[in-house]
C-alpha cells in the first residue's frame, strides 16, 4: 500500500507571513484578530476580522504589478506555496512533471474582485472592466498559477466546499497519490474575503460576532459561554503530499503522514449542522477506520472549533461520543486565534497539526474564560501544552452540510 508523507508547509495568515512566525505566535497565545481598516464598517454590526497587514505581503514573491491582476487570494495562496514548495526541496523536471499535481481551493474566491468590478460597471461602464477580471476571480485559477510556476502537469483541480475546501483539498490529493495517480500533490486553500460585500453577507446570515468590536482579541471564543459568533479571518495554507518512497529516495524531510481521510454529508440544513452531530461524526469514523488505529491513539483533536453557539456544542457532543473510550483526549480550536478562514482553514490549521507533531506542542483555545458546559475532554484553555502525542484528527464542517476530517500522524 502507497504511504502519503508531507515534506513542505506554507502558510501566510493573522499570526505571520511564514509557518515559523505564526506558530511561535500561536503557541504564544497572539491573537490575530483586530478592528477592521481597510474599509469603513461603522454601520456594520460586526467591526472586526483576522487580517493580514499588506506590509506581510512580499512583493518578491508576488510582485505588486502582478498582484493588480488577480485576487489577493491567489496572492495570499501563492506566498504559501512558494513557502511550502521551497520547504519541501521539490523541483518538477519535465520527464516526470505529469505526475506532480495540484489541488488548492477556496470557500468563495475572488468576492473582493466581483465586488469591485460589479461597482466599475453600474458607475463607469462596460469598457472600463478589466479583462483580468474573470482569470483573476475563478477559484481554480489559483493551481493554475501555482502549476504554470512550479510546472506542475499532473492532476489540477479546486474544490469548493466551503469551510471545508482546505481539509477536502488535502484529503481529495492524499487519495490520488495513495491510488497511484500522482507522486506528489501540492494542495490546501486560500481566502481573501474580508471586504464590504463579505462582511455583510456573513452578517445578514448572523453568522459573525457583533459583541466584541471594542475588545477584538476576545472576539474569537470556542465553547465559552459568551461567544456570539466566527469572526472572519483571511490567508492560506499549503502542503506538500508525497508518496513516502518518492520522498525518501529524494532524502526529503518527512514532518509526518497522512494516515485517515473521512467526509460525509448531513442532508440537514443549508447553513446549520446536523442537530445530531451524526454527520461530523461519520467524518471522523471514516477517517478513523482508514488510518487503522484505535480511538485511543488519537491524542489531539484541531477543531472546527468557530466560536457559534450551535456549531460548537454539536462538534463537541460528536467528539465525546467517537471518543468515549478516550481518557487522556485533548481538543483546541486554532481559530481562536486567528479567526475562520473559511475555504482555508482546514489547510492552516493541518500546518499547525503537524508543527503539534514536530515539536509535541498543543496550541491553546484563546478566551475559553467560562466553558459553556463540563465535559472531561481537555480545551487547551489559554495556554499551549507540552504533550508526547502520535496522532491528530482535524476537522472542517461547512455550509450545505459538506464535513471532513484527516488524521495525521508522525
Amino acid at each position: 500500500m502507497r504511504r502519503v508523507v508531507v515534506t513542505g508547509l506554507g502558510t501566510i495568515n493573522p499570526l505571520g507571513n511564514t509557518v515559523e512566525t505564526s506558530w511561535n505566535s500561536l503557541i504564544n497565545s497572539k491573537s490575530g484578530i483586530s478592528k477592521i481598516t481597510k474599509f469603513e464598517v461603522d454601520d456594520y454590526p460586526c467591526k472586526i476580522a483576522g487580517t493580514i497587514d499588506d506590509s506581510k505581503i512580499n512583493d518578491n514573491i508576488v510582485s505588486s504589478r502582478d498582484q493588480r491582476k488577480i485576487d489577493r487570494f491567489i496572492t495570499l495562496g501563492l506566498i504559501a506555496a512558494n513557502e511550502a514548495i521551497k520547504d519541501s526541496g521539490f523541483v518538477s523536471v519535465d520527464e516526470s512533471s505529469f505526475r506532480y499535481g495540484v489541488m488548492v481551493g477556496s470557500g468563495i474566491g475572488g468576492l473582493d474582485t466581483i465586488y469591485r468590478n460589479s461597482s466599475i460597471l453600474d458607475n463607469k461602464g462596460i469598457r472600463k472592466i478589466s479583462p483580468f477580471f474573470i482569470p483573476s476571480s475563478l477559484i481554480n485559477l489559483l493551481s493554475g498559477h501555482i502549476s504554470i510556476k512550479y510546472n506542475l502537469k499532473g492532476p489540477n483541480s479546486s474544490p469548493v466546499t466551503a469551510c471545508a475546501t482546505g481539509t477536502h483539498a488535502i484529503g481529495d490529493s492524499f487519495t490520488i497519490i495513495k491510488n497511484n495517480k500522482a507522486d506528489l500533490m501540492v494542495c490546501g486553500g486560500a481566502e481573501a474575503a474580508i471586504c464590504p460585500l463579505g462582511i455583510s453577507g456573513f452578517s445578514a446570515a448572523r453568522a459573525l460576532c457583533d459583541t466584541f468590536n471594542e475588545n477584538p482579541e476576545y472576539g474569537s471564543r470556542p465553547w465559552d459561554r459568551d461567544r456570539s459568533g466566527f469572526v472572519m479571518g483571511e490567508g492560506a495554507g499549503v502542503l506538500v503530499l508525497e508518496e513516502y518512497e518518492h520522498a525518501k529516495k529524494r532524502n526529503a524531510k518527512i514532518y509526518g503522514e497522512v494516515k485517515g481521510y473521512g467526509m460525509s454529508g448531513d442532508a440537514f440544513h443549508i447553513t446549520k449542522p446536523s442537530e445530531d452531530g451524526n454527520g461530523g461524526f461519520r467524518a471522523m469514523e471514516m477517517a478513523l477506520k482508514e488510518s487503522m488505529l484505535n480511538n485511543e491513539e488519537i491524542g489531539y483533536v484541531n477543531a472546527h472549533g468557530t466560536s457559534t453557539q450551535v456549531g460548537d456544542m454539536i462538534e463537541l457532543s460528536a467528539v465525546e461520543k467517537l471518543f468515549k473510550l478516550n481518557k487522556n483526549l485533548f481538543m483546541s480550536s486554532n481559530k481562536s486565534a486567528i479567526g475562520h478562514l473559511l475555504g482555508a482553514a482546514g489547510a492552516v490549521e493541518a500546518v499547525f497539526s503537524f508543527k503539534s507533531l514536530e515539536t509535541k506542542t498543543l496550541p491553546p483555545t484563546l478566551n475559553l474564560d467560562n466553558p459553556s458546559t463540563n465535559t472531561s475532554i481537555n480545551l487547551i484553555p489559554h495556554e499551549s501544552i507540552s504533550e508526547n502525542i502520535s496522532n491528530i484528527i482535524s476537522n472542517s464542517f461547512g455550509f450545505g452540510g459538506t464535513n471532513a476530517s484527516l488524521i495525521f500522524g508522525d
